[in-house]
């Protein structure tokens, strides 16, 4: 254990310290009053971070796991896509295994590239998402709301989105979107809605760089989530009409805000690092990105707690 005199004992401790002085002789000169108080400085919440395997694209799913392991996440977050790897549960647990990387939650195919992965019809696939998550202990599917031309699908969505949770305890986490703009033009691409607040859902997931694209205020969404926030996509935006899935911290989102509110509360579900690396010039700077995006995830998930005061001298009575 650290003891007061070391760097970690100091770190994890504060000291008070209490001077009584006396009048007198020599013998009788000043006399110091240690006193020791356990308190933590910092709160840091049960959330883990995760590295989404969307984050490493155009590499594998399997060199998600491996960057994941090398540099420190808790966990990975597999987007189910056209990567044969990423739709093969034992190959997922092999890789799990692996790595000691454990898998903390599944995408749901819901994109457009992904409109024939796992069947063509989307409650296939959600029940798939969910099997796969319960079989590799994930705790969450992430699912977009519907395209507007899945009318059937949309018309039970929220509906459905209940009694698939009701049958299971993995959460069936609903992500935020955003209206598709083409110039001046705006098209209404998801429906019931892409603001998925405004419709009743057991659990959220908040990607920033959705809400950078649909221009809308992302803590005033936080907000409207409440505890039903149960996953979060961090990435950072700029408002333009692509979806950017920028570093945290390159864009104009409220990220560090965000992630020190989720400290504060005691947040519990998971912080999933989703941007795009398609631009990296190279292995090594893909890996710089998702290190900084790390690095920046763990400094502002914490909270100063009332303990984090500078020392003070308090006289003695």
């Amino acid at each position: 254990m650290a003891g007061p005199e070391s760097a970690g004992g100091r770190a994890g401790k504060r000291w008070w310290f209490s001077r009584k002085r006396r009048r007198g002789s020599a013998a009788e000169s000043s006399r110091r009053t240690l006193s020791l108080v356990t308190e933590p400085v910092v709160r840091i919440p049960d959330a883990k971070v995760a590295l989404s395997t969307a984050s490493v694209y155009p590499e594998s799913t399997a060199t998600a796991f491996e960057i994941a392991a090398r540099l420190g996440y808790d966990g990975v977050e597999v987007m189910v896509w056209t990567d044969p790897v990423s739709q093969d549960i034992e190959a997922l647990r092999r890789l799990s295994d692996y790595h000691q990387v454990p898998i903390l939650a599944v995408h749901a195919p819901c994109l457009l590239i992904t409109q024939r992965v796992w069947s063509t019809d989307p409650w296939v696939k959600l029940q798939r998402a969910r099997a796969a998550a319960e079989k590799l202990d994930a705790s969450t599917v992430v699912v977009h709301p519907p395209f507007r031309w899945q009318r059937s699908y949309a018309r039970e969505f929220v509906s459905g989105i209940w009694r698939m949770a009701d049958e299971t305890d993995v959460r069936f986490a609903v992500e935020n979107m955003y209206p598709w703009r083409y110039r001046d033009r705006e098209m209404l691409a998801y429906a019931p809605d892409w603001d998925v607040t405004q419709h009743d859902y057991r659990h959220f997931t908040i990607d920033l760089s959705h809400t950078a694209t649909a221009r809308t205020d992302a803590m005033e969404m936080v907000d409207r989530m409440g505890d039903r926030l149960a996953h979060l996509h961090l990435a950072d935006g700029q408002g333009s009409n692509k979806d950017e899935h920028l570093v945290p911290g390159r864009g104009t989102q409220p990220c560090a805000e965000l992630l020190e509110r989720l400290a504060a509360t005691g947040f519990d579900g998971n912080v999933v690092v989703e941007v795009n690396t398609r631009r990296a010039m190279s292995t090594a700077e893909r890996e710089a990105d998702l290190a900084e995006a790390l690095a920046f995830t763990r400094l502002h998930l914490a909270s100063p707690t009332s303990a984090n005061r500078p020392s003070r001298v308090v006289p003695g009575s």
